[in-house]
C-alpha cells in the first residue's frame, strides 16, 4: 500500500520545515514560528480550534527534534529551547515512537455496528446468527446492543445488505503483536515498548498523525559539521528521491557527507555468509534457517516467538558489514545508514559501529532545508562496488534469491517466504518453530513487498519495485550462473 494522504504529508512538511529553519542563520525565530505559519490566524482548523492545532504541531516538532511528549516538563518550553537542547547532543537518542495525546482521537474500541443500509428483512439473519441475543430490532431498523455484543463479527457475515460494519482502530489493527492500546483513563492509545517491534506499521496507519518516532535528523546535521560522516545508503533507495543513484551520491556529497557507500555491497557479504551458514545448518541435520536481515523481525522473535531463536541467522545484516568496513578504514568516521526503516534505530542501537540512522522521509526534509535539488546533480561513483544480489535485498524475495545465486550447486534449498508479518503469521510461525515447516530457508521480511514498502519511505512501492528490477538487470552477479528464479510462499 502506498500511504500518500495527507496524515502522512504533514509529518514530511514537519521535516522539512524544521530542516529548513537549521540551515538558516537564525533559526530559532523560524522554529518558533511553525506552528503560526501552518495554522495562521483565521485558518480552517483540523480539529476543535486552530489553538489545539498549533498545540499538536509544536508537539510534532519535538519529535523531530528526537523528544517524545514524554519529555515535556514545562509546556511554555519553545521549539527552539528544544533544537538548542537537540543540537548539544553527543550521541543519538534511544529509538523510540511517541504517541502525541493531543492529536489523538480517542477513538472507540473496536466494534461492530448496523448502518442505516439494513432495510428490516423479515429474515432477521443478523438476530438468528447472534449467540448473545445482542441484536434488537427498533423503528425497523437493527441495533447492537453493546452491553451484550461480544465482537464475533457472525451477524455482519449473515446480513445480507452488508448492512453490518466493523469499526476498527487503524492503530491497534495495524500492530501485529499488540503493542498499542487504549488508555483506560483517557481513552487515548499508549504505547508498550516492552512489546513494540518498532516496525512502524501504527504510525502509517493512524489517520490523524498522532504517532511519531523520535528523529535522529538533527543529530546527523550536527554531525556533517566535523566534515568524518560517511552515508550507508540501503538498497532501497530506488525511486525514493527524484533522481538516478550516482545523482543521489552526488547530492549527500553536497549536503557534507565525505563518503557514501551502498549498503547492498554489505548485502553482498551478507548473502555469502548467510548462504554458507545455511549449507552448515542443515549439515548438521537443523530444520530450518530464517534471515537476520529485518530488525522488525529480529525484535519480534526477541519479544514474542522466543521458539524461533535457534532457527535465525546469526550473519551480520547489510547495515552492520558496510558500517565495519567504514570503521575499519576510518574508526574517527561517523557513520549513518539511511534507509526506510525506523526499526533499523533499535539494531544501530545494538551496534557500536552505526552513529545514526536516517529515513529516506528525513533525507527528503534535509535536502529540501539545503536547497539540493538531486535531479540538477551530476552523476558521482559511491565509494563502494555492489553486486546484484545485494541490490535486490530491497524487495521481497531478494534475499533468497541471493542465497540461491550463492548456494552449492547441489544444495537442496526449499525457500518459503514471509512477505508482511501480521498477527496471523505469528501464529504461523510458532506452527514452525513448534511443530514443522515444509521449507528449510525463510525469508522474512515486517512490511509487505520488503523494505521498499518500509515506514519511512517516500515513493511508490509498485514504481520502486520496477525501478529496482530495472537496475538489477544492468548490475553484475557475485556469479557467473544466471539468478534462479525464487518459489517463495508460506505454509
Amino acid at each position: 500500500m502506498f500511504y500518500d494522504n495527507n496524515a502522512n504529508r504533514l509529518r514530511k512538511e514537519i521535516l522539512m520545515r524544521v530542516a529548513r529553519a537549521h540551515f538558516t542563520k537564525e533559526p530559532a525565530d523560524m522554529l518558533d514560528r511553525i506552528p503560526m505559519a501552518m495554522r495562521p490566524k483565521r485558518s480552517e482548523p483540523s480539529r476543535c480550534c486552530i489553538h489545539k492545532d498549533r498545540a499538536v504541531l509544536k508537539y510534532r516538532c519535538m519529535a523531530a527534534l528526537g523528544f517524545s511528549v514524554e519529555d515535556e516538563t514545562d509546556e511554555l518550553k519553545p521549539i527552539s529551547a528544544y533544537y538548542a537542547e537537540a543540537a548539544r547532543r553527543t550521541k543519538a537518542v534511544a529509538p523510540a515512537l511517541t504517541v502525541i495525546d493531543e492529536a489523538c482521537s480517542a477513538c472507540v474500541t473496536s466494534r461492530y455496528s448496523a448502518t442505516n443500509a439494513c432495510r428490516g428483512c423479515i429474515a432477521r439473519s443478523c438476530e438468528s446468527a447472534c449467540p448473545k441475543d445482542a441484536i434488537e430490532f427498533r423503528d425497523g431498523q437493527a441495533r447492537l446492543n453493546p452491553d451484550k455484543c461480544v465482537n464475533c463479527g457472525l451477524c455482519m457475515k449473515a446480513c445480507p445488505y452488508h448492512a453490518i460494519i466493523r469499526i476498527p482502530i487503524p492503530c491497534e489493527e495495524a500492530c501485529p503483536v499488540g503493542a498499542i492500546t487504549k488508555d483506560e483513563a483517557t481513552g487515548r492509545e499508549t504505547i508498550d515498548h516492552d512489546k513494540c517491534t518498532y516496525c512502524g506499521k501504527c504510525l502509517r496507519e493512524c489517520p490523524f498523525a498522532a504517532i511519531s518516532d523520535l528523529s535522529q535528523m538533527i543529530d546527523v546535521l550536527q554531525a556533517l559539521k566535523g566534515g568524518k560522516a560517511v552515508a550507508l545508503v540501503a538498497p532501497s533507495a530506488a525511486r525514493q528521491l527524484p533522481g538516478s543513484l550516482p545523482q543521489l551520491v552526488t547530492a549527500l556529497k553536497q549536503l557534507g557527507f565525505t563518503h557514501v557507500v551502498e549498503v547492498a555491497e554489505g548485502a553482498d557479504e551478507t548473502a555469502r555468509h548467510e548462504s554458507e551458514e545455511w549449507a552448515e545448518k542443515m549439515g548438521a541435520g537443523e530444520r530450518f534457517m530464517t534471515t537476520s536481515c529485518c530488525p522488525a523481525y529480529i525484535e519480534t522473535v526477541e519479544k514474542h516467538l522466543p521458539g524461533m531463536k535457534p532457527f535465525v541467522s546469526h550473519t551480520p545484516t547489510p547495515m552492520g558489514f558496510s558500517a565495519a568496513k567504514v570503521r575499519r578504514a576510518d574508526p574517527e568516521s561517523v557513520t549513518v545508514f539511511i534507509g526506510p526503516c525506523i526499526a533499523k534505530r533499535v539494531e544501530a542501537a545494538k551496534n557500536p559501529e552505526v552513529d545514526y540512522v536516517l529515513t529516506f522521509e528525513e533525507l527528503g526534509a534535509m535536502l529540501v532545508g539545503a536547497r539540493i535539488d538531486v535531479l540538477e546533480c551530476t552523476d558521482s561513483p559511491a565509494d563502494s562496488f555492489a553486486h546484484r544480489e545485494g541490490r535486490g535485498f530491497a524487495a521481497s524475495g531478494g534475499v533468497t534469491r541471493a542465497i540461491q545465486a550463492t548456494a552449492p550447486a547441489k544444495a537442496a534449498l526449499k525457500p518459503l517466504l514471509v512477505d508482511g508479518i501480521d498477527r496471523k503469521m505469528l501464529s504461523q510461525m510458532r506452527v514452525w518453530a513448534n511443530k514443522s515447516c515444509s521449507g528449510n530457508f525463510v525469508e522474512v521480511m515486517s512490511c509487505t513487498g520488503g523494505c521498499i514498502a518500509g515506514p519511512g519511505t517516500v515513493g511508490n512501492p509498485n514504481t520502486a519495485r520496477k525501478q529496482l528490477d530495472s537496475s538489477l538487470e544492468k548490475s553484475p552477479s557475485m556469479v557467473a550462473a544466471p539468478l534462479i528464479e525464487a518459489s517463495c510462499g508460506t505454509d
